[in-house]
């Protein structure tokens, strides 16, 4: 049994693509960050960064101790480990798909995270900002869309944690982008998109938080953007 601590953001979506996909049985612990529950001391024990997701493998492979593990990235990878499913069995493969696995966790994340930010959730509209961010998550949309020719997955024929880790950054509508432009990159967001397990995984935001859709209140704005040493306990 895996015990997923999840909220519905693209992060999370990456570890219930993976674990629809590898039908590994699992337990969802809602984490509503727009509350502050990540900030409860019994989830600070698995995640100390205060950030979604985390899990907990009640049945490690070889036994022993639970295992927990915070950080998408690393959650993935820890999956893929245990199952044997969803990289490479070779060598060259493995690193090609950590290559790509970086690429989403250090540049499509963090720079369509602040897209999102500054032309979404920003109290007061910088025009500067809103361009930067939104040019660069065209240029990193290029780069997957230039990548994705000639091939069916990030990595080739194969759908790897690469792929699951890079699709829910994928919002066209939300992040300025007109998907036409990217014709290797929509085709790719479709194949996943028609995926039974993407469907049963993209199922649980109408479970887990069913008026999903934005920032609401200042109190939220406060929680999720306010943060500063003072969070660290």
């Amino acid at each position: 049994m895996i015990d997923l601590y999840y909220w519905t953001t693209p992060n999370g979506h990456k570890v219930t693509l993976f674990l629809e996909e590898a039908g590994l049985e699992y337990r969802i612990h809602p984490i509503n960050i727009g509350k502050g529950e990540q900030f409860q001391p019994e989830f600070l024990k698995i995640s100390p960064n205060n950030r979604i997701p985390a899990i907990v493998d009640r049945a490690p492979a070889g036994g022993g101790k639970p295992i927990s593990v915070f950080e998408s990235g690393a959650i993935l990878l820890y999956l893929a480990g245990k199952t044997g499913q969803f990289i490479p069995k070779d060598l060259r493969g493995q690193v090609e798909t950590l290559e790509w696995l970086m690429w989403q966790m250090g540049g499509l994340g963090p720079m369509a995270g602040q897209n999102h930010h500054f032309a979404l959730y920003a109290p007061e509209k910088i025009p500067y900002a809103i361009d930067r961010y939104v040019k660069e998550t065209s240029r990193l949309y290029g780069v997957l869309n230039k990548r994705l020719t000639g091939r069916d997955f990030i990595c080739g024929k194969q759908y790897t944690i690469a792929d699951m880790a890079a699709y829910p950054w994928i919002i066209p509508d939300r992040q300025g982008q007109d998907e036409d432009e990217f014709p290797n990159l929509k085709r790719w967001r479709a194949a996943i998109r028609a995926r039974p397990a993407t469907q049963r995984a993209y199922a649980k935001v109408k479970e887990v938080n069913p008026t999903a859709g934005g920032i609401r209140t200042e109190e939220e704005r406060k929680i999720l953007f306010g943060q500063d040493k003072s969070v660290v306990k």
